[in-house]
């Protein structure tokens, strides 16, 4: 009886750690490295800068970016149509080695004259540059963007893609000059809130929906085939990126964000 007892304890005990150690590694934990930072505050938005094509950064067109009932809103409801004012809004500071982690839906209709690609479209663009040094008239902000995309309620639709303006990375040791490219997610329609985690180790990123990895990537580098990734890559040694901004779209279509957060990790 004695030594069928020993076996069960040392049995559960290794089970508590093995079961402890892959709870640590999970991108749900938030244990592994330090504590979560709020990057929104559910407030206001302090501490974020829009830019959008055609403003000043600063310029919050349309009053598109707002908070309401605690809840960071990309709004629609100021615009008659569309054409061609795509937005951003920044974070004021910038990050390296970091765990990234919202939680996002799509609610609403698209704004008219929308583009179709952007029905249900927004994006997590990080390694960004700011947007005080954006063209007036620039688009996207060079960056690594984190696609989030929404069902249409019948097709399938993965999130937590890849575009890539102004950048390119490399997959399975090859560099990737496509610019957008699909993850390995589920689709999820309607309005059900969603949890998009992004890793950056280095100089390899994951995304993660819903506690899945569904992209596993590396070497974010600038694009010297492209104008804005130029004029950077004159001001810059090397052509790799290893930090910059991290900020949210605005494409046509109404997005919430109830939860911003992200947790620094070692170099």
């Amino acid at each position: 009886m004695y030594s069928i007892t020993r076996y069960v304890i040392a049995f559960l005990f290794f089970g508590m750690i093995f079961s402890s150690t892959l709870h640590a590694q999970q991108p749900g934990s938030a244990e592994a490295d330090g504590e979560w930072i709020q990057l929104f505050n559910g407030k206001n938005l302090d501490g974020w800068t829009p830019k959008f094509t055609g403003s000043e950064a600063g310029v919050n067109y349309n009053n598109t970016f707002r908070v309401e009932d605690g809840i960071l809103t990309v709004s629609y409801d100021n615009w008659d149509s569309f054409d061609g004012e795509f937005g951003h809004l920044f974070y004021e500071k910038s990050f390296s080695n970091y765990r990234l982690r919202v939680e996002y839906r799509f609610v609403g209709e698209q704004v008219t004259d929308g583009p179709g690609w952007a029905f249900r479209n927004n994006g997590l663009m990080i390694h960004g540059q700011r947007p005080e040094d954006m063209r007036v008239d620039q688009e996207f902000p060079v960056s690594v963007e984190i696609q989030l995309l929404g069902g249409n309620g019948t097709d399938p639709r993965t999130t937590a893609n890849i575009c890539t303006p102004g950048t390119n990375v490399v997959i399975d040791g090859e560099l990737v000059t496509q610019h957008c490219i699909t993850s390995s997610s589920e689709t999820y329609h309607g309005d059900q809130w969603v949890t998009a985690e992004v890793v950056v180790r280095g100089n390899n990123i994951k995304h993660y929906i819903n506690g899945n990895l569904v992209f596993d990537y590396n070497d974010p580098q600038l694009d010297p085939n492209d104008r804005d990734a130029r004029e950077i890559l004159q001001q810059v040694d090397s052509k790799i990126l290893t930090g910059g901004t991290i900020s949210i779209q605005a494409e046509s279509h109404p997005t919430q964000f109830r939860k911003i957060e992200i947790m620094p990790l070692a170099d």
